[in-house]
């Protein structure tokens, strides 16, 4: 089996290489039998420890990393924010140090300080791999979404590709990661929701990334304008935890319903990382119908934070 090249840390996909994108994807898609119990799994981890600091709530993405490390053999500690000395007033560079001299392998860190991952990988030897990090970026969520995609589609070129990402963009760091990789394929992202969550300033977020692959971002304010023209949309949950605030019609405005589904182009896919605000953001009919990626989604998660903890750990020194 192909592994993409190491690199130390995993923090965002801004910049990231091509190669090293599609390497991932690559590898990523390979684990996939695994994931849905077609192979057995694998002991290539045995002997390493990785320890999960999730100081948010999350269950997809820490049930995850946790499955992904044990179908490679690794084992797993679990570091909860009311369980973790974060909780009684330590820094989080200091609690990423006191864990990494307990001497884990690999450092998997879901914070709400924007930039909190990238912190710690200044702090610590091992690796580590951002589970989302503020507003800032959520980098295994937007390498699964593009393996669910490219898998619907039957292709890694996106470049003929229109992405709608509909919702809470500017609050979203799985919107960001998902345009960047996205966009590192060739695909042309649409942002899409009200003036105060689709800033036309996101258009921008591009600026001063190496673009060899011609894609782009752009932001619109009415989805029904936009409906027609799209490949894939990608709804986003509406984060009443981060100070979001919606107005009566925001279902009406921006929700994807049946009615509006079915304007998508014939072989449009629905995605959501979730968790889904069912009634909101996506009714039951279209969350549950056959455009539906979101269970996908989810395993393909699996398979991609395998692929991430082989580059980092797959080879001993």
């Amino acid at each position: 089996m192909t592994v993409a090249s190491s690199t130390h840390h995993l923090l965002g996909l801004r910049g990231m290489s091509h190669n090293r994108l599609i390497g991932l994807l690559e590898s990523a898609e390979q684990l996939l039998p695994i994931v849905r119990g077609d192979a057995e799994p694998r002991d290539t981890l045995e002997g390493r420890i990785v320890a999960n600091l999730f100081l948010e709530n999350s269950t997809r993405t820490r049930v995850s990393f946790t499955v992904a490390a044990q179908r490679l053999g690794a084992t797993t500690v679990d570091l909860l924010g009311s369980s973790s000395s974060v909780s009684k007033g330590e820094s989080l560079a200091d609690t990423a140090r006191n864990v990494a001299a307990m001497g884990v392998d690999a450092i998997v860190i879901r914070c709400s300080a924007s930039g909190g991952a990238h912190l710690i990988a200044q702090e610590v030897d091992c690796p580590v791999l951002n589970a989302g990090d503020g507003t800032s970026e959520h980098p295994t969520q937007g390498l699964l979404d593009m393996l669910s995609l490219t898998q619907a589609v039957e292709k890694t070129d996106l470049s003929d590709l229109t992405i709608g990402i509909t919702g809470d963009i500017v609050r979203s760091r799985v919107a960001r990661s998902a345009a960047y990789a996205a966009t590192c394929l060739g695909a042309h992202v649409v942002f899409i929701g009200p003036p105060a969550m689709a800033p036309s300033s996101l258009e921008g977020l591009l600026e001063g990334v190496e673009q060899n692959h011609g894609g782009s971002i752009a932001v619109c304010h009415n989805l029904d304008e936009a409906i027609p023209h799209l490949d894939a949309v990608m709804m986003l949950r509406v984060q009443f935890e981060r100070g979001a605030d919606v107005t009566s019609d925001y279902a009406a405005m921006y929700g994807l319903n049946a009615d509006r589904a079915s304007r998508l182009r014939k072989e449009a896919v629905v995605m959501h990382p979730g968790p889904i605000n069912r009634g909101l953001e996506l009714d039951d009919e279209t969350a549950d119908g056959p455009r539906s990626l979101i269970l996908d989604q989810v395993s393909c998660g699996v398979a991609v934070r395998m692929a991430v903890l082989l580059e980092q750990l797959g080879a001993r020194a």
